[in-house]
């Protein structure tokens, strides 16, 4: 990986090398937005928002905003060549009829079940769910790209959530500044892990149990 890209541009330059042309995806709020920079010339990705784009770009430089152009979250986006709008019902209509081939959502906390917390911090206003619970249980494939541990320096990867859940078993891949866990039948399964964290550093930080193959794991250097 680039020594150049911060942490957080590492995440998703990682989460985007799990999209492929042709594919409809969702971006939600917060590190995922920055996946849209990472997408090879060559891949061909439609990126959907739920307030009425589809086929959103790269994020603008600086001073080349328009002001007449965001996604849901309210942060500058360029347009593609294709792109179309549309009303917020018939975006959250693509949502609900499955259109989507995947979404890569941000995440308080998920479970050793794949079952998903992002929207809500009990005793914290926050302005709604938005898209979060339709995402999660109807595009076809849920990327959640989040930091390993919160500012505590507890695990966010957990046997039970204690946050109010968005939706169960939906979650397939989790992407984090530590590693990349994958969820399968024999559970979260540890494929990837980023340098300079080590394979001991990601289980003393997870609080799920997870399934390591230590020859099978790939570790990325810096």
């Amino acid at each position: 990986m680039d020594m150049a890209m911060n942490v957080r541009e590492k995440m998703a330059a990682r989460a985007a090398k799990e999209l492929n042309s042709g594919m409809i995806v969702n971006l939600g709020i917060g590190i995922p937005t920055l996946v849209a920079n990472f997408i090879a010339t060559d891949c061909h990705v439609l990126f959907h928002a739920e307030n009425g784009v589809l086929g959103s770009g790269p994020s603008p430089q600086h001073g080349m905003e328009d002001p007449n152009l965001c996604n849901a979250g309210g942060y500058p986006i360029t347009i593609q060549k294709g792109a179309s709008y549309m009303d917020s019902a018939t975006a959250f209509a693509i949502i609900r009829r499955g259109r989507l081939d995947a979404t890569i959502l941000g995440a308080l906390q998920v479970n050793e079940k794949g079952d998903l917390a992002n929207w809500l911090v009990p005793g914290k206003r926050v302005p709604g769910m938005g898209g979060a619970m339709e995402l999660a249980q109807k595009a076809k494939r849920v990327i959640v790209l989040m930091r390993h541990v919160n500012s505590e320096g507890e695990p966010k990867i957990v046997k039970q959530c204690s946050y109010p859940l968005t939706a169960k078993q939906c979650v397939d891949l989790i992407i984090t500044d530590f590693a990349v866990i994958e969820k399968t039948e024999g559970g979260l399964y540890l494929r990837e892990v980023f340098a300079p964290h080590t394979i001991e550093e990601v289980l003393l930080n997870t609080g799920a149990k997870l399934v390591v193959e230590r020859k099978k794991i790939l570790q990325w250097e810096d």
